[in-house]
C-alpha cells in the first residue's frame, strides 16, 4: 500500500495529481491548522500572458484555525469569469469549462474552503481517469489529531499497513527518510521533470493551476504529465 497525506489545495498545480495518481489512497489532511498565505485558497492562472492570482475570500481565517473550520465568502461568480475570460479562447476551453463550473455550482454562504479545495480535487482526478481511493483526515483519522506531525503521519501510515509514504518535494525539509524506516515504512518524495505545454502566444508561463494545464492539453497529454516524475 502506497499513501500519500497532504493538505486539500484549491485547484492545485500538475504535481499535486502526480502525487495522487501515484499512490493507492491519498488523505486529504483537512483537520490541521491553515496556513496563512499559503496555497489553500488560492493559485494561479494566466491572464494576458502574464500569472494572475485566483483567490478564494475567506471569513476569519487564521492560523490557529483547522482548515475544516473557515467559510468562503464573496463574490465567487468573479472568480468563475475571470477564468472564462482568461481561457476562451485555449483549444479545450469547451470541455474544460463545464468541469470547472460545476465545481464553482457547489459554492454556498456555508461552504468551507477544505470542502471546495476537495471537491475540486476530486472532480479533476475524475477527469484524468485517476483511480485512487481518497480519505479526509477528519473522518477517519481524528483520534490521532493530537500528535505530533511525523508521529500522526506514521500513525495513519500504521493504521493503513502502508510500506510507503510518498510526499511532494517540499516535504525533504520536514520528515526525516530514517525514522520512518526504523519504523518499517519508506518514505519518498515526488519531483516533478520539467513540464512544459504550448499555451497562447506568449512565453510559456510555468508552475500555474491544473486549470491552465488542462485549457492547453488534451487528456492524453495530460496522462502522459501524470507520470513525468521521479521518486527520491
Amino acid at each position: 500500500m502506497k499513501i500519500a497525506i497532504m493538505q486539500p489545495y484549491i485547484f492545485p498545480y500538475i504535481g499535486y495529481f502526480q502525487l495522487i495518481n501515484a499512490v493507492d489512497k491519498f488523505i486529504l489532511y483537512n483537520d490541521v491548522n491553515y496556513i496563512k498565505g499559503g496555497w489553500i485558497n488560492r493559485n494561479q492562472i494566466l491572464q494576458n500572458g502574464k500569472k494572475t492570482y485566483l483567490n478564494f475570500n475567506l471569513k476569519d481565517s487564521s492560523s490557529f484555525k483547522k482548515i475544516n473550520q473557515i467559510l468562503v465568502v464573496g463574490r465567487v461568480d468573479k472568480l468563475l469569469k475571470t477564468i472564462k475570460l482568461a481561457y476562451s479562447r485555449a483549444p479545450y476551453f469547451d470541455v474544460v469549462f463545464p468541469i470547472i463550473e460545476k465545481i464553482f455550482s457547489n459554492i454556498n454562504p456555508n461552504s468551507l474552503i477544505s470542502e471546495i479545495a476537495e471537491i475540486s480535487i476530486k472532480e479533476i482526478s475524475m477527469y484524468f481517469n485517476i483511480k485512487t481511493q481518497f480519505e479526509l483526515s477528519s473522518e477517519k483519522y481524528s483520534e490521532s489529531i493530537d500528535l505530533l506531525k511525523e508521529e500522526r503521519i506514521l500513525k495513519i501510515c500504521k493504521l493503513n499497513n502502508a510500506e510507503t509514504y510518498i510526499n511532494s518535494i517540499g516535504g525533504k525539509d520536514i520528515y526525516d527518510k530514517k525514522y520512518f524506516s526504523d519504523n518499517q515504512v519508506g518514505l519518498y518524495f515526488i519531483k516533478s521533470n520539467s513540464i512544459q505545454y504550448k499555451q497562447f502566444k506568449n512565453d510559456f508561463v510555468a508552475n500555474l493551476s491544473i486549470i491552465d494545464v488542462m485549457m492547453f492539453n488534451s487528456l492524453i497529454e495530460i496522462q502522459k504529465m501524470l507520470d513525468d516524475y521521479e521518486l527520491i
